[in-house]
């Protein structure tokens, strides 16, 4: 399948990284529970004609680093400089990330301002580095494998820089999701209320036609607030019993 470059991923992650904070137990839903679960049946049931086709809803939004992708941030980077987390973060240029995430600069731009002393790196082997460290959280694939076979409509939402070819490069993401949402390409990011409704009117869907899950709960909250349904990802059997709840089908789904 191809990659759709049409508005489509921190070293992040999620932005190397503006904030870093621990995971936390949340209710995975943050809309009230019965409106969300009768939108989503009701939507699937339903359908929109897409290309004389019947489009499944609702329409699936997937954040990639720390939802579908291992994020290689937290250990891979940090010993690929020779640092701690902590140092790494200490050193780091405070929008540099963001900037590339947003595709405002390049990556040679990148190379130049990643560190605020502006010392020089092997940029090639931090993508190396970093291509070696994405991996698919355990379940998730065949998950994501459940839903295509489904015939559910899935769309990656995330930030990331151009990047997200490497991601693409080691995992095929493709062949479940198209790349229509990323950061780079959009010039918006996760929370920004502006990239969620860009996002409903590329697809021509009402808020309750879609569902959003991602591992940040600041973007699920933004989701809520746009009128998105939203689930806090923890893990993919967590996942698909809520997504189960919504009403959405991923039975050959086994883990």
């Amino acid at each position: 399948m191809a990659i759709s470059l049409t508005r489509p991923l921190s070293l992040t992650p999620h932005s190397l990284k503006p904030s870093i904070l621990p995971s936390i137990g949340y209710p995975f839903i943050t809309m009230k529970p019965q409106s969300i679960a009768s939108s989503a049946v009701a939507a699937a049931c339903a359908g929109v004609g897409v290309e004389g086709a019947k489009r499944r809803l609702p329409v699936l939004l997937f954040d990639v680093m720390g939802t579908i992708v291992r994020d290689p941030f937290y250990e891979e980077i940090p010993a690929f400089f020779g640092m701690s987390l902590k140092e790494l973060i200490e050193c780091k240029h405070p929008t540099a990330w963001v900037e590339f995430e947003k595709g405002l600069i390049d990556e040679v731009e990148l190379a130049k301002k990643f560190f605020k002393d502006g010392r020089q790196f092997d940029l090639e082997g931090l993508k190396l580095c970093m291509k070696n460290g994405y991996f698919y959280i355990d379940g998730v694939e065949g998950l994501l494998k459940a839903l295509k076979q489904s015939n559910y409509e899935m769309h990656a939402f995330t930030n990331y820089p151009v990047w997200y070819q490497l991601i693409e490069d080691k995992l095929k993401l493709s062949a479940y999701l198209s790349w229509t949402f990323c950061s780079c390409l959009s010039g918006k990011r996760k929370p920004d209320p502006d990239f969620y409704v860009e996002v409903l009117h590329h697809l021509d869907v009402e808020p309750a036609s879609c569902i959003f899950i991602d591992d940040r709960l600041e973007n699920v909250e933004a989701a809520r607030n746009a009128g998105i349904a939203g689930i806090h990802f923890t893990k993919a059997k967590s996942l698909r019993e809520n997504l189960c709840q919504l009403g959405v089908d991923s039975s050959t789904f086994t883990v």
